[in-house]
């Protein structure tokens, strides 16, 4: 059998593609929290990426019928991956890579500096941002009309750029040699501040019952209620925006990587752009069900997707296999086997320099919570998932701007 499942005491079964993956106990003991929801349908499925989340797992997929848990979508609404192929060659590209490197930092704002002028966004947006912004507009001014706190956040500022953590730009090389472009980001201060808003009305809401519920991060609207639409408008809203942020960044990496490579090339038309943290409707098993990825890929039949490695590993364009088990689902990752903090303390500059040799990218204190030794093996992940999903193309990174 391609997943092992685990029973769950008064609570729907869990399926987990985890077979030579480590699954650490206080993720398992939060999958079974999850299960023991009365309107969970069928069974969930976990994928080989996942380790302890926020109320919910990252690395699962949670059919619901009747209500939506906004924990469990998280806070980085629409997170998610695009990757474009261009007709470049490894011989293409430039001897020293770091002027493309910093040609791309200089191109899109990312990281974080409080105080008045953020590094991370824009002081003055470029025509692009603009045009997507104006078609973000009025379903925003819907949203804040209800939720004024909304409206004073990081929204058209933050569009088309990169953010900090996990979030990444990489030059990658494919199995034949050609060069593509591929980051990783979401919906950057307004996703933050509508799933935090979304979080606290859940559990204002159900404060007479929370108490009774495994973890007060699994609170949530039914079906019916006013929240509950609101909710789903205002996250639908996020993943939109999560979508045109990073087709944004897209066209202004590939618009500076145009200055900095002297041969002109062209981008392929089908480029992959996927999320992996949100919730959507669809019909599995005959039945109209939400399904929340919180930290999983679609994977329906024929359905192209990324599974990114950590920086310095492989990672991954896959097809999906439609496997009705999983809810038509794939990793989003490697998943990571320690958190920042233990990654902090356990590895030293040195240690990131050597897992990141054949990378042009930062290999700064900052920077080591990122090392690829934090994160699992991500040819046993691709393993444990090869009944979900398979290789379309392998990449390895040879530039990476972190956020």
């Amino acid at each position: 059998m391609e997943f092992q499942l685990l029973e769950t005491e008064n609570g729907k079964p869990i399926k987990m593609w985890t077979n030579g993956v480590p699954v650490e106990d206080d993720a398992k003991k939060q999958l079974l929290n999850t299960a023991k929801m009365p309107f969970i349908y069928k069974h969930l499925a976990v994928m080989p990426d996942v380790h302890l989340g926020k109320g919910s797992t990252i690395g699962s997929v949670i059919p619901t019928k009747g209500a939506i848990i906004p924990a469990a979508v998280g806070v980085d609404i629409g997170c998610g991956m695009m990757a474009a192929r261009t007709s470049l060659r490894a011989e293409d590209l430039p001897d020293n890579l770091r002027e493309l490197r910093s040609a791309i930092e200089r191109a899109v704002p990312h990281g974080r500096t409080p105080g008045k002028r953020d590094q991370g966004s824009w002081e003055n947006a470029p025509t692009t941002v603009d045009t997507m912004w104006a078609q973000l507009l009025p379903g925003f001014e819907r949203i804040t009309e209800k939720y004024p706190r909304l409206k004073n956040t990081n929204n058209y500022k933050h569009l088309g750029t990169l953010g900090t953590g996990n979030h990444f730009i990489e030059v990658c090389l494919d199995e034949a040699g050609f060069v593509w472009f591929m980051l990783h980001s979401g919906s950057r201060g307004v996703g933050n501040a509508i799933g935090n808003l979304f979080i606290e009305l859940a559990q204002q809401d159900m404060r007479q019952h929370i108490a009774n519920l495994p973890d007060r991060d699994l609170a949530y609207f039914e079906e019916g209620s006013e929240h509950f639409d609101d909710y789903v408008e205002a996250v639908g809203w996020a993943q939109d925006y999560a979508r045109r942020n990073r087709a944004v960044m897209m066209e202004n990496v590939i618009a500076v990587a145009r200055k900095v490579i002297r041969k002109p090339f062209t981008v392929e038309a089908q480029a992959v752009n996927c999320h992996h943290n949100y919730v959507q409707k669809e019909t599995h098993f005959g039945a109209e069900v939400l399904v929340t990825r919180k930290g999983a890929v679609s994977a329906k039949k024929g359905e192209l997707g990324i599974i990114p490695g950590s920086m310095g590993a492989k990672s991954y364009i896959v097809r999906g296999l439609g496997n009705p088990e999983s809810f038509h689902s794939c990793s989003h990752g490697a998943g990571r086997v320690m958190s920042r903090t233990a990654a902090k303390k356990k590895f030293t500059v040195a240690d990131q320099i050597q897992a990141t040799a054949h990378v042009e990218c930062r290999k700064d204190p900052d920077v080591i919570d990122e090392i690829p030794m934090a994160y699992k093996d991500i040819d046993a992940v691709m393993e444990a998932q090869r009944e979900l999903v398979e290789v379309v193309h392998t990449l390895r990174q040879v530039v990476c701007v972190k956020g």
